[in-house]
């Protein structure tokens, strides 16, 4: 294993810290480089080697991670393009960064696999969608795949998806960390610790989640499991539907879709 990661920032520290808890590789076998000082000091925290030298870590890796800003990808590309070894899996992490986009970059014959990963994954609870082109062998897919696993979930998904898992995925935790602040901001208009309300309404969205993933039982389906007849939740549930709730949800996400496929 040689696992370049260009780019040192919390969404990469994240998955290095995620892999390497897994035992998927040994601190040896990373590599990350970063211009910024505080960024390699995070690499620096887990254990890998770490460099300013882009090319150096393009040159020694056989899956290269790229994750930089989507803003900054064309110039890393453009830095790296001569020096990498033949057969080096690519992976991009950022929105908007299609495998054709990189393939003009790097070449048609460049093995791209690009992904969406969330922040969770800095709590092993990432969920991140995968592609890849048409270059990329089995074995070499279900490598990266395990990795990924290693801080969360990973499923791979049509390419054309990909906008649109940036909104249902990679996104989403803020519209979720919006509703609790929300939740705990009611709780305390009507007593309860600011503390003790984040912890309330945190545990009650991870116990929701958890619910639906385990059970596989319909969210509606749970959602009716709480709503008594005439009862309290019922109530709440008639007042969000009544300020558009779902709706207003489902139009912040579309937003977010369009706005992923403008990204470069």
């Amino acid at each position: 294993m040689r696992l370049g990661m260009i780019g040192c920032g919390n969404m990469a520290a994240a998955m290095i810290k995620g892999i390497l808890d897994k035992g998927l590789a040994l601190p040896e076998e990373i590599l990350a480089s970063d211009l910024s000082a505080a960024a390699r000091d995070r690499g620096t925290a887990l254990g890998v080697t770490v460099t300013e030298d882009n090319r150096k870590t393009a040159a020694w890796a056989e899956i290269l991670v790229v994750a930089v800003k989507p803003q900054f990808y064309g110039a890393v590309l453009e830095e790296i393009r001569d020096c990498r070894p033949s057969g080096q899996v690519v992976v991009t992490i950022a929105p908007g960064i299609s495998t054709e986009w990189v393939e003009k970059r790097l070449g048609a014959e460049t093995k791209v696999i690009r992904t969406m990963p969330n922040t969770p994954a800095m709590v092993g609870e990432g969920m991140t969608a995968v592609c890849c082109n048409r270059n990329v062998e089995q074995g070499e897919l279900e490598r990266v795949l395990g990795l990924l696993g290693g801080f969360g979930r990973a499923e791979q998904i049509p390419e054309r998806l990909m906008d649109a898992a940036v909104s249902v995925g990679s996104s989403s935790p803020a519209y979720v960390f919006l509703f609790i602040e929300a939740m705990a901001d009611a709780a305390v208009a009507d007593g309860i610790p600011r503390d003790t309300a984040y912890r309330f309404a945190a545990q009650a969205v991870l116990g929701s989640a958890k619910l639906v993933l385990e059970t596989g039982k319909h969210p509606g389906e749970l959602k009716d499991m709480v709503c008594s007849p005439g009862g309290t939740t019922i109530e709440a549930v008639r007042s969000l539907e009544k300020n558009g709730f779902r709706g207003s949800v489902m139009e912040a996400m579309r937003a977010c879709t369009e706005k992923a496929k403008r990204m470069v």
